[in-house]
């Protein structure tokens, strides 16, 4: 019997053009901030498969005569909500997913049915929510979205939403040298490390020559005009050794990079974007994701599903924990999904980090890493900066050994963490290390 979740009783109804499965991002965004509601729905939902049970939670849809666009019918599965034109329904298959339109899910009986007339390979029906980078503006008040958006896609590289001062540092972050990056003899070579944020400056000169898959899942190109996705690249795959006196920021140097820009150029995206990258990147058999993103919602079973398709596959997710100093938000909330807090440079955690369920913790304060250019370097905080150390020791470690994939690199990155004077609630199992 399915679970169905509904929207909020006091959220009021977006607009029905607003509630279609090919709506971009920012229009939802505008529309939302319209309303004047403060609710992070966003009028989609997603259709939670049973475990296992995708192909039969597909034909469930076909049976009752929803228009579907499937991931597979797109090279690498690299489907987007605006590229599914009139369908009613987004199937990804890999993670057991499915974005519908609020309207349509009403108009096939989906909305009002009693839970023992939901398909039997249907586990969950949930409303889709917004997300964003870390650290978004959005983030500090919902309301603010609309004038956010107007200046956001206006917004010259260099200019930073989280606003903090560059800072000079020499010879190696105190990040990676907190994590014991530099004596470490792996590079992160043959691993795939997937980034799912607000892209990458694919000019960036620190990374000429190296290995980058890219693909975007929000109607914008991969290029980053806001800084946040390349500043979390850096970190987990920037370069050894950087032009002149630049300190060395980057971990896996070696590994292959998967650019998925599932957040637009404002910083703003929905589950289903989200998600979107999610399927491309284990479609691609990418063995670490990171994702510095997310909001302040419960536990979302689709993320769910995407983590457990991962680790199914061998494949490990990470996610940042979030900078509300409240509970982990989603998607890192999730059961099968790292959730990551972050750490001052004297190894306490910071006053911003989420906590509660957080499995480690890394270097998330005074970060140092690459900004699109001409900016080039910036030095800002958050748990989206701890989450992309996670992730470049996680590829080394995956280098070091081919058993440690999914759920055994998980309990590699734990059981190797340098223990700290925390509850497990703030920093998890601690530091994460290096191999």
């Amino acid at each position: 019997m399915a679970k169905k979740r509904a929207p909020s009783r006091t959220a009021a109804k977006p607009e029905s053009i607003h509630a279609q499965v090919a709506s971009n991002p920012d229009d939802l965004l505008l529309a939302a901030a319209q309303r004047g509601s403060d609710s992070l729905e966003t009028g989609r939902y997603l259709v939670t498969f049973r475990e296992g049970d995708a192909d039969a939670g597909i034909k469930a849809l076909k049976d009752e005569s929803f228009r579907i666009a499937d991931a597979r019918e797109f090279k690498g599965q690299a489907i987007t909500p605006e590229a599914c034109g009139d369908a009613e329904a987004m199937v990804l298959p890999e993670i057991g997913v499915a974005l519908v339109g609020g309207d349509s899910l009403e108009a096939h009986g989906f909305a009002t049915a009693a839970e023992s007339d939901t398909p039997e390979a249907v586990e969950s029906i949930d409303p889709e929510y917004f997300a964003f980078a870390e650290g978004s503006e959005f983030l500090r008040g919902f309301l603010s979205a609309a004038n956010t958006i107007a200046r956001d896609l206006g917004l010259p590289p260099g200019e930073s939403p989280e606003g903090e001062p560059e800072a000079e540092v020499l010879g190696v972050t105190w990040g990676l040298n907190a994590c014991r990056v530099p004596p470490s003899r792996f590079s992160g070579a043959r691993i795939k490390v997937a980034i799912l944020d607000t892209g990458f400056d694919l000019r960036h000169p620190d990374f000429a020559g190296r290995s980058i898959t890219a693909q975007s899942f929000v109607g914008q190109p991969v290029q980053d005009l806001n800084g946040h996705g390349t500043h979390c690249t850096g970190t987990a795959c920037g370069p050894k050794a950087p032009a002149g006196s630049t300190p060395r920021y980057g971990i896996g140097f070696n590994a292959r990079i998967f650019i998925g820009k599932v957040l637009t150029n404002s910083g703003g995206g929905t589950s289903a974007t989200v998600l979107s990258g999610m399927n491309w990147a284990i479609a691609n058999r990418c063995e670490v994701i990171s994702m510095s993103l997310g909001a302040q919602t419960g536990v979302q079973p689709a993320y769910t599903a995407a983590g457990n398709a991962a680790l199914r596959h061998n494949l490990l997710i990470i996610a940042a924990a979030g900078n509300a100093a409240s509970s982990t938000g989603a998607p890192a909330n999730s059961p099968s999904i790292m959730a990551v807090a972050s750490l001052d440079p004297s190894l306490a955690p910071s006053s911003f980090s989420n906590h509660g369920k957080i499995e480690i913790a890394a270097p998330g304060r005074d970060v140092f890493s690459s900004w699109p250019m001409p900016t080039r370097y910036r030095t800002i905080s958050g748990t989206s900066m701890a989450c992309p150390h996670v992730a470049g020791c996680a590829a080394l470690h995956a280098e070091s050994n081919s058993s440690y994939r999914g759920m055994n690199l998980w309990r590699r990155l734990q059981a190797t963490a340098r223990r700290l004077p925390y509850p497990a609630s703030r920093v998890g199992a601690g530091l994460v290390q290096a191999p």
